[in-house]
């Protein structure tokens, strides 16, 4: 039999070393459609915990994929033809993507980090309130083999990062873990809405390198078949999470069956904000009070809607 162990972990607040103890309001247990939030499993934990990265395979229906694949298709070949407050990969039916229950549960897990000051202010999220912030958005439509003239890394073999644990505060691509406890500041989630095949393209990835206290030898890693790299396969509809703390690549998608259409979404804590990205105006005004929160001012102190 495995011990047992407390299911509320200790973590460190600032305030004279007392442990921070949010109340369970301080996560959402609806989305902002007023669909439950989906928890994460101790075992997806335990795999995210020690890969640096977690595929949830077919999370999304048939029905909710085939206006999300054109409105993609459409967004690389024709934007033009899209509203320009849709222009972005959270537009039109990719919208609620941003929010997916799914996702929820895992940024509440592993991003979010209910700050709080005792007595002077409660927890950064609510029931109404995210207590993460979406950073930015991103998009690929990839025919297989297909080059980029515009992007001259798109596709290719471009590892980057790892280390996370022994980064300085300001690189956000860090990683840090106690007992029962991991938080990955910057984190990507990447909706595959078509099938990805093993070795054909999907992101490679050096499980558990988000940790490692040693630099990587780079004859390990300059050849994709090399035993370090990860890669996976997953049937339409998947979500991947992966800490930009892992070393990770692209890679060339060859995959005659099917492109790749893909919606990459950039997460981050709410005190924090990589890109200049800004979602379009008119695009947030409608989106529901609390999928808004996802994208609200960057600061701490009391940065929370009722």
């Amino acid at each position: 039999m495995f011990p047992k162990y407390s299911d509320t972990p200790f973590v460190l607040d600032k305030d004279l070393g007392r442990p921070q103890l949010p109340k369970a309001d301080a996560y959402c247990r609806t989305n902002s459609e007023g669909r439950p939030i989906v928890e994460l499993t101790p075992a997806q934990k335990f795999a995210f915990d020690l890969r640096g990265w977690l595929l949830v395979p077919g999370v999304l229906s048939e029905d909710e994929m085939g206006p999300m694949r054109e409105h993609i298709e459409q967004l690389h070949a024709n934007p033009d033809s899209i509203p320009e407050k849709d222009r972005s990969a959270i537009g039109g039916p990719c919208a609620s993507l941003t929010d997916h229950p799914v996702l929820v549960g895992f940024m509440n897990e592993f991003v979010y980090n209910p700050f709080t000051d005792g007595n002077k202010s409660g927890a950064i999220g609510s029931q109404n309130c995210y207590g993460f912030r979406l950073d930015s958005p991103n998009s690929q439509y990839r025919p297989a083999n297909e080059e980029s003239p515009e992007v001259p890394n798109k596709g290719k073999f471009v590892p980057h990062n790892g280390s996370g644990m022994m980064r300085l505060p300001g690189d956000h691509h860090t990683y840090h873990a106690f007992p029962g406890q991991a938080k990955s500041i910057l984190t990507r989630a990447v909706w595959e809405l078509n099938p990805v095949k093993k070795g054909m393209g999907g992101t490679l990835f050096v499980s558990g390198s988000h940790k490692s206290a040693f630099p990587t030898p780079e004859e390990a890693i300059t050849d994709m078949n090399s035993p370090f790299w990860d890669t996976y396969d997953c049937p339409a509809g998947s979500v991947l999470f992966f800490s930009e703390a892992v070393t990770h690549s692209p890679s060339v998608w060859t995959n005659a069956d099917n492109p790749r259409v893909a919606v990459f979404n950039l997460y981050n804590i709410v005190g924090s904000k990589w890109s200049e990205w800004e979602p379009h105006p008119d695009l947030l005004k409608e989106m529901p009070a609390q999928r808004q929160t996802l994208f609200r001012p960057v600061y701490v102190n009391r940065n929370v809607v009722a």
